[in-house]
């Protein structure tokens, strides 16, 4: 640390003060790019939060400056000094995140409330659901990353590698490090913590470990793709052959994330039996976020309060539902607009920061509760004079995009409203729901999602289900300044008497909510009925054949009920305007009695997976896709197959397995070439299983007297014969074919009897 310290004159040589480091030196040395990439590592989670809020163009140059800084200041600033300043920066980052929030969520943060939802984070809770997250990455990102540079650039290369660990491995916690992020970081770690306890060796003593850090650099690998997957987060495995979540469990748990998946299966299983006056969409949750791969919610939730659940601004027509669980529930579904619960759940019931209704604990088979709604009720016409002036906390919320998303989505979308003639938010998102239902095929058999979402079904996919339906919708519409939202939640369900409806895993399913001045919330479903109508009818079919469990409930084994009146709302026209407008979305109409799979509401899609069940199990159905025989594999498993491969080579070789193994073998196996090559093989291999079974032979000693002495000892007269042959092939004139031929056989004879590898399973 004293010498070389400022780059000396080539004068008078002058010894550095104590804290002078030679800072550009440091990050030149190889242990500086296992640095790097643990740094790009963490840096790559920022960018994708800043990328999802619309643009990270400013984190780029802000972490350049950062690190100049910091390389620059580890010249000749005391290491404890950086450190509290980091911590200082890092409290400074979050008073200042704090401010960012309306003042409205501001009264939320208690110490409670704040320690509670750290916990949640590092529990799988995305940063992605915090209020003005941007702000909240562009304050924090340059503490991390100036700690961890200045520690390297003044060459402590462990502990920079640690903070750049304990940075990702936060995120890994939140679901928000994808399995590329943290391999990165594995390997970055491992490589600068290596090198740097080399650096001593010189370049010979890396080259010689190599194969160390190799098998270190995979195991890495290889576990921080099985801890991505924490308790509640929505990462997925990478392993090759993991599962994904169900699409049911992922939709209407009501969780802070959604993520869309590939191919899904459908549950026949009974959930929950709603009594109502009217049939509705059962809603579970909505999402405001999206992130080019799922949604997320932004917000927290609070304990239910009477006060918080207000009738929505316009015209509404109330609905009493009495929900009973027929199966586990972790969500409360209830029409929209709720605005009072009672029974048991309600003393733990919690409001979302969308209003939407979610139990505090998991609600058990028989557990019941009442939800009084206001459904939206307003006209067509009505919404087409509603106007865009959006209040601006729903403007900024629900026209949100990430910056990445392709412009191709926008002009495709001005494409449709333009040929609609729309020129109001009303018909355009009607516009949109008619194109998409009509230009897109329904399937639950569909590849794996990559990159983004609404871009890739628009243009690369011809089929689709309800997921992808709802969010390419919600991003089309969000694309032309219209608030949109993604929900999620259930069909109404099998009707089994007139004012009961029995709802089942395979009628989960996710909608567009629009939102419309002085009106709120209006409900569109983009989804195509038809298809999905009868593969549910053929897979309940199917269950009841099979003699399933929880297949049917109050009544509903006997077919759907039928209504001698035509279904209140269901005549496909506006009442009261004088109008022969359809129906607005937000005044649905009721079940189809007559309609396959219990009379769902047409453009209800399900997205019902198999394995929810409280006994663990799932239908086969129509849409069991390829997802369970794993290939072709994706990035994921092919990252984590090749580090795997690439540890288990560099293992062996540094265990000196192959080696050892071509031993055995050679011990084992003699081929027959020529006479003389067999001979001095046989002897050669009789040598060596004379030091395996017995001793080496010493320095000095000749062939003839290690055999006399493998004689004297537990073996016999065979190695004369093997000897024999040996001096005629080496030091006569050379041996027959038969003499050879009898040195083989003994040394194999001796081999069975005496090799280690034999007597060990008794032979």
């Amino acid at each position: 640390m004293g010498s070389g310290g400022g780059g000396g004159n080539g004068a008078a040589h002058e010894t550095p003060a104590p804290d002078e480091h030679d800072s550009w030196r440091s990050v030149r040395h190889p242990a500086a790019l296992g640095v790097l990439a643990a740094t790009l590592a963490f840096a790559s989670v920022f960018y994708h939060v800043l990328d999802v809020v619309g643009g990270a163009g400013l984190l780029i140059a802000e972490l350049l400056v950062t690190v100049l800084l910091a390389t620059w200041l580890a010249g000749f600033l005391r290491e404890r000094t950086a450190v509290v300043l980091s911590l200082a920066a890092l409290t400074a980052a979050l008073v200042a995140y704090f401010y960012s929030v309306p003042e409205s969520a501001r009264a939320l943060f208690t110490v409670s409330r704040v320690a509670a939802d750290v916990l949640a984070l590092v529990s799988g809770l995305s940063v992605l659901r915090l209020l003005n997250v941007g702000t909240w990455a562009l304050l924090l990102a340059p503490v991390p990353t100036f700690l961890t540079w200045y520690l390297a650039a003044r060459g402590r290369y462990v502990q920079a590698s640690l903070v750049a660990a304990l940075t990702t491995g936060f995120f890994v916690f939140t679901g928000d490090a994808g399995a590329a992020a943290t391999v990165v970081c594995a390997a970055g770690v491992t490589v600068a913590v290596a090198v740097a306890g080399l650096a001593g060796a010189g370049r010979r003593g890396l080259l010689a470990q190599l194969d160390t850090v190799t098998v270190v650099v995979a195991a890495m690998v290889v576990l921080t793709s099985v801890v991505t997957v924490v308790p509640g987060s929505a990462s997925d495995p990478v392993l090759p052959g993991a599962g994904n979540p169900s699409v049911e469990s992922s939709l209407v748990t009501n969780g802070d994330r959604v993520t869309v998946l590939g191919s899904i299966e459908l549950s026949p299983e009974v959930r929950f039996v709603v009594e109502a006056n009217r049939s509705e969409y059962w809603r579970v949750g909505s999402y405001d976020r999206y992130t080019g791969e799922g949604w997320v919610r932004t917000g927290d939730a609070s304990p239910y309060d009477e006060r918080r659940l207000e009738d929505p601004p316009g015209e509404s027509v109330p609905i009493r539902q009495r929900v009973t669980a027929r199966s586990s529930l972790d969500a409360m579904p209830a029409a929209w607009k709720p605005v009072s619960v009672s029974g048991d759940p309600a003393a733990v019931t919690q409001v979302t920061g969308q209003d939407g209704l979610r139990p505090g604990t998991t609600l058990l088979e028989n557990d019941t509760y009442v939800v009084t709604s206001e459904v939206p009720a307003a006209s067509a016409g009505e919404l087409r004079r509603a106007g865009t002036d959006y209040p601006d906390e729903v403007s900024a919320r629900h026209t949100q995009l990430p910056g990445s998303t392709p412009e191709r989505v926008d002009e495709r979308t001005r494409e449709v409203v333009d040929e609609s003639g729309a020129d109001n938010p009303y018909d355009a998102a009607v516009a949109v729901e008619r194109y998409l239902e009509s230009s897109k095929e329904y399937s639950l058999d569909v590849p794996p999602p990559s990159g983004d979402t609404a871009d890739r079904f628009l243009f690369e996919m011809e089929e689709g289900y309800c997921v992808y339906y709802a969010s390419t919708m919600a991003v089309m519409l969000r694309s032309q300044g219209i608030p949109a939202r993604f929900v999620t939640g259930y069909t109404p369900g099998q009707r089994v008497a007139e004012e009961e409806w029995v709802v089942r895993g395979l009628d989960s399913h996710a909608w567009v909510e629009v939102y419309f001045p002085n009106h709120g919330w209006v409900r569109f479903d983009p989804t195509p009925s038809g298809p999905r109508e009868s593969t549910e009818t053929d897979r309940i079919e199917e269950a009841r054949a099979e003699g399933a469990g929880n297949v049917d409930s109050d009544g509903s084994e006997d077919g759907s009920y039928e209504t001698p009146t035509a279904t209140p709302d269901g005549t496909g026209t506006e009442e009261g305007n004088g109008t022969d407008e359809p129906t607005t979305p937000g005044d649905a109409p009721g079940p189809d009695p007559e309609a396959p799979g219990g009379g769902a509401v047409p453009n209800s899609t399900p997205a019902g997976a198999g394995p929810v069940g409280p006994d663990g199990e799932g239908g086969s159905g129509d849409g069991g896709g390829d997802d369970g025989d794993g290939w072709p594999p994706d990035r994921g498993d092919v990252v984590v197959g090749a580090a795997l491969l690439a540890g288990l080579v560099a293992g062996a070789h540094r265990t000196g397995v192959p080696g050892r193994a071509y031993r055995v073998a050679w011990l084992l196996y003699q081929p027959r070439r020529d006479a003389n090559s067999d001979a001095v093989r046989a002897f050669r291999r009789l040598e060596h299983l004379g030091a395996v079974a017995y001793r080496a032979r010493r320095p000095g000693e000749t062939h003839r007297e290690y055999l006399d002495a493998l004689a004297a000892a537990e073996f016999d007269e065979r190695v004369r014969v093997v000897g024999r042959a040996y001096e005629r092939a080496r030091y006569g004139p050379g041996t027959s074919d038969a003499e050879a031929a009898d040195a083989v056989d003994a040394t194999d004879a001796l081999v069975r009897q005496y090799a280690p590898v034999f007597r060990r399973f008794g032979s």
